[in-house]
């Protein structure tokens, strides 16, 4: 699988893979893309709902790091205490995650960035005092995890390219894995997502989508 680097709309780089033409992140923005959908729609809609501070994370798609990086330093702007498991078939090569911009865009350490992706599969690292991180390398379809989350970031490949992704199998799987009053989200929008995700039992809402798209979802498990 061929990844090239893609600068996007807000200046921050994605990787491409040529063979599906699809990226990682938004081309109108990686960043600007992850702060709406996964911080604000997701941490931040969850944190303020339940006024906690202690929050376990799944992340379907671990990729580049930027979504656990962002997570990461919102617990060193607000002491947020984070649990994140992050979930990838095809990790990147060292090389890859050295070419991307995002510690600078943010004005953040390269040092925390780094530790991300350097850290070890299949247990859990201390990252910093409130961020622990535990990578497992597996295909999605292997999750067997039941009422651990509080919030999953659902940020798989698209439909388009990776139609089995976005089935009820999988959304079962997200369903059993998040505590009740969990909350899954993700920059999709699609009706087919949207149909498999209410058919497991979410309860779903559209929300504004980030730049460049007009809307994106967040499921609650309320049952």
């Amino acid at each position: 699988m061929k990844r090239t680097l893609l600068k996007t709309g807000d200046g921050s780089y994605t990787l491409h893979i040529e063979e599906w033409n699809e990226q990682y992140h938004s081309k109108h923005g990686a960043i600007a893309e992850a702060l709406h959908v996964f911080i604000k729609e997701g941490l931040y809609y969850w944190t303020d709902t339940f006024a906690s501070k202690e929050v376990s994370i799944m992340e379907i798609g671990f990729g580049t790091g930027l979504n656990a990086f962002l997570t990461l330093l919102e617990t060193k702007k607000h002491h947020f205490k984070i649990d994140y498991s992050g979930v990838e078939a095809y990790p990147l090569m060292a090389s890859e995650a050295t070419s991307l911009n995002y510690p600078s865009l943010l004005n953040a350490s390269e040092k925390d960035f780094f530790k991300l992706h350097d850290s070890s599969w299949e247990k859990a690292e201390t990252i910093s005092d409130n961020f622990k991180l535990t990578k497992v390398n597996k295909f999605f379809s292997e999750i067997a995890i039941e009422n651990t989350f509080n919030i999953i970031y659902f940020d798989a490949f698209g439909i388009r390219v990776q139609p089995d992704l976005w089935t009820e199998s999988i959304f079962q799987k997200m369903y059993k894995a998040l505590k009740t009053n969990g909350v899954l989200v993700t920059y999709a929008a699609s009706g087919s997502a949207r149909r498999a995700m209410t058919a497991v039992g979410f309860s779903v809402e559209r929300l504004p989508g980030p730049p460049g798209k007009r809307e994106m979802l967040r499921a609650t498990k309320t049952g």
